[in-house]
């Protein structure tokens, strides 16, 4: 019997360093059927895309600590790892103000949890 890959649910990195808020989008991304893996800045994402080949998507903030901002991790991950879609959330800043990689996502916050599903959902596909 041929193992049935497509039954697996998909992979969604989530860098956030706010605890509350990455819990947050974390039951958001499990809300839509999909497996989360969870990074506080944007060394810590780079370290999991290094080391898997599964994720999906990735869902950062664009304020954080560390050696680059979300903006900066969204960009680097489109070049590296073009096949990941990408969505980009902040509090602080607007969409008209952000230059964001082709083919990805700007949500506000705070973020609407049938809003984010549906777009996981457009971007990758549903179970």
């Amino acid at each position: 019997m041929a193992f049935d890959r497509s039954r697996i649910p998909a992979v969604i990195l989530v860098v956030e360093d706010e605890m509350m808020l990455r819990m947050r989008a974390v039951d958001m991304v499990e809300d839509a059927g999909y497996t989360p893996v969870e990074a506080v800045d944007a060394d810590g994402a780079v370290e999991i895309l290094e080391s898997r080949t599964d994720i999906a998507l990735m869902m950062t903030d664009i304020q954080m600590p560390g050696s680059m901002d979300g903006l900066g991790l969204a960009h680097a991950v489109h070049e590296r790892w073009p096949s990941i879609k990408i969505i980009v959330v902040s509090g602080q800043l607007k969409r008209s103000n952000i230059d964001l990689p082709a083919d990805s996502h700007f949500f506000g916050k705070p973020l609407e949890s049938g809003e984010m599903i549906a777009q996981m959902q457009s971007m990758i596909g549903h179970l």
